[in-house]
Order: structure tokens, then C-alpha cells, then sequence
């Protein structure tokens, strides 16, 4: 059934400009189409569907902006993954930039709304945020309750499996509405996806790649969606804009029928092991990046919408919450009463465990996402502003900071043997003096690329040694005195994960296809190759989540990017039972015991486990 009244408007899509300060070519890509544009009066508006930066900084952005201001046209953006996976504002430089992350407005009597679909501050599949699939049926509904006015979503990812691991849910939104399609980027090149049912285009990237101009995309709305390839520098004989149709779409009523249950999440396991049951299970606002503290009888977590929740073991029951107004990524510490923490929104806090009041603050130059360590009465915290920071946790005095850092802290750090170890998304890795905070020694692992640094792993330490895995594929095993290197291997493709057992003796790390690693501890300074204990297939599929695997008791919790837990003797890496919570990110673990475990996800939801 077509539209009736049929809608006569054009606008442009630019995707995947990947603006950065190391080369000029994007920002010359960007400024040409920005010009193009401006020369067409056609064009009613600008879209733009994320990873307008390389590495989502704030001097990109900001040029990304006074770049986009040259417009003649109203513009509208969305963040993708290069924003929300390396940032050292904890992704809210995106919406202090172009005011928001997300986007909704009318036209012409259609209703357009975009956010965010990739991952935050993980190496992950892309993710919609369970407080970005409230904001968008609230504001779907709205416009559905006025009329039918025809919808257009813009998303960087499409709306699929392997793409997005929760897509189902912004899915189950939208089919409610008359959405005509999802329209975004992310593989720089022209495709077609079917979304569950809804027609998914995913557009050329501005960049020029390896031909000499480059381009963008034009979509024009009459009685069809007809969609052009604009190639900047193109021109035709008649000095009209020159452009390549290729995909044209039926612009009508959308009534959506049953989903395709067959491509949804397979909750099978649980049944299968079905001697894992929960305790309880608590969904809260804003999706979770870390792992809950305990004191023994709370737990303490914060979410992405920025509120610490104090929670009872026992129950999940909320004792109280701590609003800090911005994104909260890092682990808290809890010891002697207090709880220490951090904020995107430039804050370090101190606050009363039993009561959630405030005892002090301490503001920063940028967000702060390092997650905290506590250690006789001092919390160690690193920031975005390049320092790592040492706090007297009665009063919140700065007993030091250390000030050499050259990109921020997201990393819990290890204190061991009167020392302070922990990467930074600056290609180091650091170990201080605990006392005053000076520099004993810091290693890289020669790579200059900063996304290669060891700084989501929290290093473990055992036998005068230091164990990290990072990006590059290896694991790492250094002198804790020297730094020197005592072995490193890439015979395993672990990335970002490491764990340590209970007796120091046996590290862990899942590797990237399927595989659980235990390695000796005890190799002696000059071993060259370490000794492997057990190598074990654990069926998890494809894994990129820095999610710690942690052993309790004689059992190594392990936790994936696809929702499912896993149980192994930690002594053979025989998987004992599995557990599948939901679709997304499994933060690190809180093992409790062999038999009981808490653990967060990036849906939001926080979930204590008991096997019987």
C-alpha cells in the first residue's frame, strides 16, 4: 500500500569519514563534500551515520564539526564504534561536541531518529544501550500516537546478527512502527541487508580509499526511496549533479508480520545444564562495563547512565544510589567503610558504603574510567588526563599522582610487592613506587600503535613476575623489579584477558577462537618459552570481551561477548556446566564460591548464579 501523500524531499548521508590528526586526506574528503553539498540546493539536510573520527578525541571532533558547520543545511549525527571504542572522555566528548549521540527530528512529515550500535569502551560486537532502546520506543510511540508519519532509523552497524548482538531488541521497537528502512555505514561500501524483516542500507564511506576523489550518498523521497552515489569531483555536460542510482525502495505503509524466531539467541544451554539456577536477577538503567565489589554483605556497581548502586548479596535488593550524572566504566573498590569511584564526568569519589553520602570529591582534568584498587587505607585510580592518582580514602587527599601518562587509564591497577602496576592506552605498560608514585620502569611491547597497549587487562603478579595479555595476540610475562622480559608467546591468541589462581601457581586467558589457556608461573627468569598446563576447547565461538576468567575454589569462571558463562575445573579446563544470560557482554566475574558467582552485562542487568 503506497503512502498517500507523497513526500518530495532529498537529503545526503555521510558515513565513516575517520577525521584524525596523523593524515590530512579525510579532513580534504570531508571539506569536498561539505562544498558539493553547499553547490546543490536540493539538499534539504545532512545525515551523518558515525565513526566521523579515527579514534573519537576531541580535537577531531571538534574539527569534525567546524568543518560541518560550512554547511548550508541543518546536520544531524550519530556516533559509531571509532567514537565509543577509544575515548578518553568515556564517549561524552561526541555529545559535548554536536550536543548529542543521538538524534530525532521531523521533515517534511517524516520522522527520522538515529544512536548509537557500536560497542563502549570494549573491543566488542556492536551494542544499542538498554537507556538508548527506551529512549527510541518513547519516542517512537509519541510519533506513532500523532499519525503515521513514515519513520527512517540511522544506525553506524546494521541491525543484524554478528554486527549487533542485541539487534533483536531494537528490532522488536521498530517493527511496531511504520519504519521504512535503517539506513548507516561501518563496511565503507553499498549493501543491502534484510534486518529482521526490515530493509538495512548501509552506504560508501567519504573517503577516497585508494581512488582520487572520493563521495557521498543522496537519498531523495517522492512516490519511492531512491538512493544515489554522489561522486565528489563528478560533474555532468548540463553542470547538473551527477549521480549513480542504485537502489531504489518502496515508500508505503509498513505493516510488519511474525519475527523469524530461528535468527534470535539460542537459550538451549540452560536447560542442557540445567543445575545452574539463578539467586536473583536485577536490570538497571543504563547498561554495565564493569565488574561489583563486595565488602561481604553488598555489592557495589555503577552503570553507564552514571548512578553507583549499592546493592545486598543476599537478595539484589538497592540499599541506595549515587547519581554522578555521566557515564561510570570503572570497577569501584570498597574498603573500611568507603567506596571509591570514578566518572566520565571528571570526578573521583569518595562515599560512605553504609549511607551513599558523599564524604569527598576530587575533580580531574577529563573522565575518569580507570577502575579503583584499594590498599591500606590509599586508592589508586588512573584518569583520562593522563595521570595516575593516589587517594587517602578518609579524606580524599592526593598523597600523589604520577603525571607522565600520554593517554588515559582503564585498567584496575595491581598492587604488588610495594609496587603499582598498570597499562595505559598510551602503548605502556607501568610499574611505580607504591609510596610516592615515582617511575621504577615502563614497557611497551614495541608497537607504536596505541590501540596495541596492554590497557584493558588487569595484570595479575605471582614468583616475582607480572602476566598480561593485550591486542597484539601475546602473552607476557615480565620481572616485576625490572621490567625484562622473561618469556612472551603468541603460540595462543589470547587478547586482553588474564587470570591467576588462588595459589599463584597457574595464570589463565581465553583465547580468540573457542580455547582456555593455563600456563606455569614458575618459569624461571631465563625461560624463553613457558610451560603450558592444560589448553582447553571450551566451545565459546569467536572472543574479544576483556573480561578477566577468574578462579574461586577450584573453579575458573569464565565469562564472553555472547552472553554466556562457564564453569571449568580450574586444574584440567574441563568446562563443568555453561549458562547463557542474555546476548551481550559478560563483564569480569565476582566469584563468591565454587558453587556461586555475581556477574554484570552490558544490558543492564547485574546476576547472582548458584550451581547446585
Amino acid at each position: 500500500m503506497h503512502i498517500l501523500s507523497v513526500l518530495l524531499f532529498s537529503f545526503a548521508l555521510l558515513t565513516d569519514t575517520h577525521i584524525s590528526s596523523s593524515n590530512p586526506k579525510p579532513m580534504e574528503d570531508l571539506e569536498r563534500s561539505i562544498a558539493d553539498i553547499n553547490q546543490h540546493p536540493d539538499i534539504e539536510f545532512v545525515v551523518l551515520t558515525g565513526d566521523l573520527s579515527e579514534s573519537g578525541d576531541r580535537a577531531s571532533l571538534e574539527a569534525i564539526k567546524d568543518a560541518l558547520d560550512q554547511l548550508k543545511v541543518p546536520y544531524y549525527a550519530a556516533s559509531g564504534n571509532h567514537e565509543t571504542t577509544w575515548s578518553e572522555s568515556g564517549v561524552m566528548d561526541f555529545s559535548r561536541v554536536f550536543g548529542d549521540s543521538r538524534f530525532a527530528f521531523s521533515h517534511a512529515g517524516a520522522y527520522f531518529v538515529g544512536f548509537n550500535s557500536g560497542p563502549v569502551i570494549r573491543m566488542a560486537d556492536g551494542h544499542v544501550a538498554p537507556q538508548d532502546i527506551a529512549w527510541l520506543e518513547e519516542k517512537l510511540d509519541s510519533v506513532s500516537a500523532a499519525g503515521e508519519s513514515p519513520i527512517f532509523v540511522f544506525t553506524h552497524y546494521p541491525l543484524r546478527n554478528g554486527d549487533v548482538d542485541n539487534w533483536y531488541e531494537v528490532t522488536d521497537v521498530l517493527r511496531q512502527h511504520n519504519v521504512q528502512c535503517v539506513m548507516g555505514g561501518h563496511y565503507h561500501r553499498n549493501l543491502v541487508f534484510d534486518c529482521d524483516g526490515i530493509t538495512d542500507v548501509l552506504n560508501r564511506s567519504n573517503l577516497r580509499g585508494k581512488e582520487t576523489i572520493n563521495g557521498y550518498s543522496i537519498i531523495s523521497v517522492t512516490d519511492s526511496i531512491r538512493i544515489y552515489e554522489r561522486t565528489v569531483g563528478a560533474s555532468s555536460s548540463t553542470g547538473e549533479m551527477s549521480m549513480t542510482h542504485w537502489l531504489s525502495l518502496p515508500f508505503e505503509k509498513k505493516e510488519y508480520g511474525p519475527s523469524d524466531e530461528s535468527l534470535r539467541p539460542n537459550f538451549a544451554v540452560n536447560e542442557k545444564y540445567s543445575k545452574v539456577t539463578r539467586v536473583w536477577h536485577q536490570k538497571l538503567k543504563g547498561g554495565i562495563y564493569s565488574t561489583p565489589v563486595t565488602d561481604g554483605k553488598n555489592l557495589y556497581i555503577g552503570d553507564d547512565v552514571g548512578t553507583l548502586y549499592c546493592l545486598d548479596i543476599k537478595t539484589g535488593e538497592t540499599h541506595w544510589s549515587f547519581d554522578s550524572g555521566m557515564r561510570i566504566v570503572g570497577s569501584p573498590a570498597v574498603s573500611d567503610g568507603v567506596v571509591v569511584f570514578g566518572s566520565a564526568n571528571y570526578n573521583i569519589y569518595g562515599l560512605d558504603a553504609k549511607t551513599g553520602k558523599k564524604i569527598w570529591t576530587y575533580t580531574t582534568k577529563q573522565a575518569v574510567m580507570g577502575a579503583a584498587t584499594i590498599h591500606e587505607g590509599v586508592a589508586y585510580i588512573g584518569g583520562g588526563d593522563g595521570k595516575m592518582y593516589a587517594f587517602d580514602i578518609k579524606t580524599g587527599a592526593v598523597k600523589w599522582s604520577f603525571n607522565e601518562l600520554k593517554n588515559y587509564v582503564l585498567t584496575r591497577p595491581l598492587v604488588y610487592n610495594n609496587k603499582l602496576y598498570f597499562g595505559a592506552w598510551d602503548t605502556n605498560l607501568y610499574a611505580l613506587n607504591l609510596g610516592d608514585g615515582s617511575l621504577v620502569w615502563k614497557w611497551n611491547n614495541g608497537k607504536g600503535n596505541p590501540k596495541l597497549s596492554p590497557a584493558s587487562v588487569w595484570p595479575v603478579a605471582a614468583d616475582g613476575k607480572i602476566f598480561i595479555t593485550a591486542p597484539d595476540r601475546y602473552f607476557t610475562c615480565l620481572d616485576a623489579e625490572t621490567g625484562q622480559v622473561v618469556w612472551r608467546t603468541n603460540k595462543y591468541k589470547v587478547r586482553e584477558t588474564v587470570g591467576l589462581s588462588e595459589d599463584g601457581k597457574t595464570v589463565y586467558s581465553k583465547c580468540m577462537w573457542d580455547t582456555v589457556v593455563a600456563i606455569s608461573t614458575s618459569a624461571p627468569i631465563s625461560t624463553e618459552e613457558p610451560k603450558t598446563i592444560w589448553a582447553a576447547h571450551a566451545d565459546f565461538g569467536y572472543e574479544h570481551n576483556p573480561a578477566m576468567p577468574l578462579e574461586k575454589d577450584g573453579t575458573l569462571w569464565v565469562s564472553t561477548k555472547n552472553g554466556l558463562l562457564l564453569g571449568m575445573n580450574a586444574k584440567t579446563g574441563k568446562v563443568l556446566w555453561r549458562h547463557k544470560i542474555g546476548n551481550s557482554i559478560l563483564n569480569t566475574p565476582l566469584p563468591l564460591s565454587n558453587k556461586e558467582c555475581i556477574f554484570t552485562s552490558s544490558e543492564g542487568t547485574i546476576t547472582r548464579v548458584r550451581v547446585k
